[in-house]
């Protein structure tokens, strides 16, 4: 598949085939997906299709065995070596809970296994199948990238063979042909018996090239008699028209000159910039490599209270592993004994080391700097928070922006249309202004030649795959192309107030209690809240604790939301929360209960009012601060250009005082969780293209809703459903890193299909003649050859150049805090 053109032909005709819902070609990394029905059509019909339009296919193991909510699995079963093992061992899985569906390969000992990661793991199905007799080990997930890599480097080394091949027999033929070409400019004279048989040598040795590259034809012709010609069939009918008709002079069939080293060297500036191109397009997917290259082979773990050194594959989770100082992480996990600093900047881009000790999450593939120490398995094997960036990575390049339609539609048509021009050219200089039939059969083979699909193909996918490869090794993770593109269109940036702008860590500063100690009104707080997951009552929970008071569960719980909670202890009602709550449950609340209540919110903390039976008990104050780079990175956007906004269920005055901190210029107070998303409708509505920032889980339909989601701090759980880009970090810099990302993939597409355009725009009709009425100028086949060779390499150069991006960070913004305006 070496041109758009036929990117797009497969495409058609997959999505013609009936139960296919989504089909995508990526002509830059070689790669289709399809979505389809189960009962209405197989993989296999894919490979079919594509092997019928004149290509070759090679299906994944285990392609379309998963199913949607499911987990796969690929196992090497060890001894399983015939068709009564593969019956045992299917009989053997079929029998465990939990796994969907089974598919055994007995003669290469693999198995593909779909099964529910919630009902069943490795381990049960490893024991499942010791007690039938066999062992399993799980294949390396690098195992189907080394296919691709070896698959790629067969091609490379398959065309540069071709290069040779072709350049062998064309530089005899070109010299055979210099003395017709100098016309005698320069005298040159061979032996007789050369120029006896000049037409037979130049015709064997130009047979010879088109033989070595016979698998051009074989496809431009299929191409053609399927009526998806690509561009394959306008190369072998511009070079097989310069054949059949210098063979045709050549035995004196018809009179005029003869073009076989133009034949020759069109097929060897065609397979040469074939063969550079996919060097060139190798280098885009050098993420995915880097990312796979990460992952240690092995894990030191504890087994029978000995320590044992096993392959990564056999680690499960609750698997204690020892990490030494120097040593990579194998998987992720939870340290349970020792401390030390990790280098992450591999996986979060976070050049600094970050400390561990006991209960802090470690991640695999990061690497351990001084300290030893233990840490408990979590996630093994597809589960890690590598497995996961390298699925969505791979997912986000195989993807197409909404950009990259125009030059799919003219793609799809492209090819004809050259085929129509290269006709009308060549009828109109021989039939209408008269040109000698060599004439204007050199305009159409130029015609044919220099026309290039490819480049338009390769302009957007090479860009987004380097785009979105940069981005992982930074900590911004794109989940598809039309996220990376549409966040370069935002005008207003919101986001959500807690564990976003602050650090979602809020404590206990003022108590207010009116007729009692302070620690009384902690204490019912306390007790009422302990049945709370709103991090305000879980800040009054951790208060009680640090003062040791001794807290007793309610006997009745109910949470209001946006309002507070209601418990009861008896008889005995007890209510924590704000105004409102108090409002609606007929609880008064005084004029100077409400100013000590606005004096508190000024400074930025949240208020809430603790009722007992039907009075007023006290008032509690939480703060939560702002996280270290919020304001840096909140300036920084505002100096590229974009409107900024705070949403929170706090009331205005807590939220302004928040938002003047953190430089925020508007603000949304009072809003309920589920009313998020209805706020940024309504900014949508007022012409704004809106970046939502969240914390992924919280505020899953305000990043639904938003033009881009992003959500931040996910923790080694990256594959999220909610938001269109994810965060690795709490680092709201990297939102800044982000957009610049994306402005610069965006400037390189446009680039890109800016040159595609032109140099078709402008070669076609050079080729067809335009300029030779005024200047004398005829375009020769071969240098159209050269420039069609030259225009695809040109575009994957141009978005190679982004592989030494960084981010440009936090360059020259003001530190001034701004004053926020509340909407």
């Amino acid at each position: 598949m070496d041109c758009a053109s036929c990117a797009m032909n497969i495409e058609r005709r997959l999505r013609k085939l009936e139960g296919v819902k989504i089909a995508n070609v990526n002509y830059a990394s070689g790669k289709a997906s399809v979505e389809y029905e189960e009962e209405k059509v197989l993989p296999e019909n894919f490979r079919q299709t594509i092997e019928g339009l004149g290509y070759g296919a090679r299906m994944p193991e285990g392609a379309g065995s998963g199913r949607k909510g499911k987990d796969r699995m690929f196992l090497h079963i060890i001894g399983m070596d015939s068709m009564h093992c593969a019956m045992i061992v299917e009989k053997a899985l079929n029998k465990i809970t939990g796994v969907d569906k089974v598919e055994l390969n007995f003669s290469l000992e693999k198995a593909v296994i779909a099964y529910d990661l919630g009902k069943t793991n490795f381990a049960k199905i490893r024991k499942a199948l010791a007690d039938a007799g066999y062992d399993a080990e799980i294949l390396d997930a690098e195992d189907e990238v080394d296919k691709e890599k070896l698959a790629r480097d067969k091609e490379i080394a398959g065309l540069k063979a071709r290069v040779i091949a072709s350049a062998i027999g064309t530089v005899p033929v070109l010299v055979l042909a210099l003395p017709e070409m100098l016309d005698g400019l320069i005298p040159i004279e061979y032996p007789g018996f050369i120029m006896d048989y000049l037409a037979a040598i130049q015709f064997m040795l130009t047979l010879m090239v088109l033989q070595v590259n016979w698998e051009i034809f074989s496809r431009g012709f299929r191409g053609l008699i399927n009526r998806s010609p690509g561009m394959d069939s306008l190369v072998a009918l511009g070079v097989g028209t310069a054949f059949i008709y210098s063979t045709l002079v050549g035995i004196s069939v018809i009179e005029g000159g003869m073009y076989f080293e133009t034949a020759a060297l069109l097929l060897t500036f065609i397979v040469a910039g074939k063969y550079l191109e996919a060097v060139a397009k190798g280098k885009t997917s050098e993420a995915i490599k880097r990312l796979i290259g990460l992952q240690p082979k092995t894990a030191l773990i504890v087994r029978d209270g000995e320590e044992v050194e096993i392959p990564i594959r056999d680690v499960v989770a609750g698997d204690i592993v020892i990490v030494k100082p120097g040593g990579k992480i194998p998987v992720d996990g939870t340290v349970q004994e020792g401390a030390s600093s990790v280098d992450e900047s591999m996986i979060t881009g976070e050049s600094l080391p970050a400390h561990k000790k006991i209960g802090d999450i470690v991640i695999g593939a990061t690497i351990n700097k001084t300290g030893s120490f233990r840490f408990r398995a979590t996630k093994v094997g597809s589960d890690t928070m590598l497995a996961q960036i390298i699925r969505l990575v791979e997912d986000a390049q195989g993807s197409k922006a909404p950009i990259q339609k125009l030059a799919d539609i003219v793609a799809g048509y492209f090819v004809e249309g050259v085929i129509v021009l290269a006709l009308i050219a060549f009828g109109y200089w021989y039939f209408i202004a008269g040109s000698s039939f060599i004439f204007a059969l050199t305009i159409l083979i130029s015609t044919l030649i220099i026309a290039c699909p490819c480049a338009m193909g390769l302009a957007t996918p090479t860009a987004v795959m380097l785009g979105t490869g940069k981005g992982a090794e930074n900590g911004v993770l794109f989940k598809n192309a039309e996220s990376l593109e549409l966040l370069e269109k935002a005008t207003m940036v919101v986001f959500d107030k807690t564990g976003t702008i602050t650090k979602g860590e809020p404590a206990v500063t003022d108590m207010e209690p009116f007729g009692m100690k302070e620690n009384e009104l902690l204490l019912i707080a306390a007790c009422a809240e302990s049945g709370s997951e709103h991090f305000l009552g879980q800040a009054i929970v951790k208060k009680a604790k640090e003062k040791k008071l001794k807290m007793a569960k309610p006997d009745g719980f109910e949470a209001v939301a946006g309002h507070g909670i209601k418990a009861s202890f008896g008889s005995k009602r007890v209510l924590v929360g704000n105004l409102l709550l108090m409002e609606k449950n007929g609880i008064a609340v005084g004029e100077d209960i409400i100013r000590k209540m606005h004096k508190l919110e000024l400074e930025a903390k949240t208020v809430v009012i603790v009722a007992a039976g039907n009075r007023i008990a006290g008032l509690i104050a939480i703060a939560d601060t702002l996280k270290e780079h919020s304001y840096e990175a909140i300036a920084a956007l505002k100096s590229l250009g974009y409107e900024t906004a705070m949403i929170t269920g706090d009331n205005e005055r807590t939220a302004m005082a928040v938002a003047k901190q953190a430089g925020i210029s508007r603000v949304l107070a009072h809003v309920l969780p589920e009313d998020k998303a209805g706020e940024v409708k309504l900014l949508q509505d007022n012409k704004e293209k809106v970046v939502f920032v969240g914390d992924g889980i919280n505020d899953a339909p305000a990043l639904a809703q938003a033009d881009i989601g992003i959500a931040i701090g996910s923790g080694t759980d990256v594959a999220i459903e909610s938001g269109g880009v994810v965060l690795v970090k709490s680092d709201l810099r990297d939102i800044v890193s982000a957009i610049e990302l994306s402005r610069y993939t965006m400037k390189k597409i446009k680039q890109n299909l800016f040159w595609a355009f032109a140099y078709n725009a402008i070669g076609i009709p050079v080729a067809m003649g335009v300029l030779f009425p005024f200047s004398g100028f005829l375009l020769s086949p071969v240098i159209a050859g050269a420039a069609m060779a030259f225009s695809s390499i040109s575009v994957v150069s141009n978005s190679l150049l982004m592989r030494g991006w960084k981010p440009m960070g936090m360059r020259s913004v003001s530190l001034k805090p701004d004053k926020a305006v509340h909407a």
